[in-house]
């Protein structure tokens, strides 16, 4: 039997590269999916994907950061879907600067985005967790957060502050079966490290043991552990999935 059968999955951020990873991962074991992406387009696009595979999905185009959105949207997914079983909170931005440079604009939108947006999308379906006494909330953080980086003071202080999040809500909510737990992904080839120029790439890769990029399909395998039965007494932890780095 698949691992996340008659399971609906919750996934931000979902338009490309790590939530798509996971939305695919889910819907593979067997979850409907929940797809949201700032525009209807990607959303769209993935949530075809999960169709394809034999399971149901939505598509829901919406900005985080927004409370007043997000619990409207939260309030229509529960309507349709009927219940959420997983939440995934991947959706994120970077917008990266030396920190005497940095505007108070590029501050703001990492931050609202990364971790206010966590905020938001949890709060929203917590009321629900807690009245069907289940549930897996996982956050996707970075090894940013944990070890810090020059020019990403933001990104680094919104995975920091979405750990300390997470940690939080696995205290609150452990008493009615719901585990919150993070991941935080390494150096993983996406659309963000596309840019990279090769040298930067080399440098990048004498910091990590194994020598190598992550894949996205990296980060979806540990997500899946993490939503799945064999977890159920795991909550309140970092998965570092980065190829050794802050081992």
């Amino acid at each position: 039997m698949s691992q996340l059968t008659n399971q609906v999955a919750v996934v931000t951020g979902a338009g490309r590269g790590i939530g798509r990873a996971i939305a695919l991962k889910f819907a593979a074991e067997g979850a409907d999916v929940v797809c949201v992406s700032r525009t209807q387009e990607n959303s769209e696009k993935v949530a075809a994907e999960v169709r394809a595979l034999g399971r149901k999905a939505w598509a829901v185009a919406l900005d985080v950061s927004d409370a007043t959105a997000v619990a409207a949207a939260a309030e229509q997914i529960l309507k349709d879907a009927g219940k959420v079983d997983i939440l995934v909170n991947n959706a994120g931005v970077t917008r990266d600067g030396l920190l005497m440079r940095m505007s108070e604009a590029d501050w703001d939108a990492v931050i609202d985005t990364n971790l206010k947006g966590a905020f938001n999308v949890t709060k929203a379906f917590t009321r629900s967790f807690l009245k069907q006494r289940s549930g897996r909330i996982i956050n996707v953080a970075s090894v940013i957060g944990l070890i810090g980086n020059a020019g990403q003071s933001n990104y680094a202080a919104s995975k920091a502050g979405l750990i300390g999040f997470t940690k939080s809500c696995a205290r609150e909510l452990a008493s009615r079966g719901i585990t919150v737990n993070a991941l935080a992904p390494g150096f993983i080839e996406t659309d963000m490290t596309a840019v990279l120029k090769e040298e930067q790439k080399a440098g990048i890769l004498t910091q990590v043991p194994l020598g190598m990029l992550g894949s996205t399909e990296d980060i979806a395998a540990a997500a899946l552990y993490l939503a799945s039965p064999g977890a159920r007494y795991v909550t309140g932890q970092v998965l570092a999935v980065d190829g050794g780095m802050v081992m």
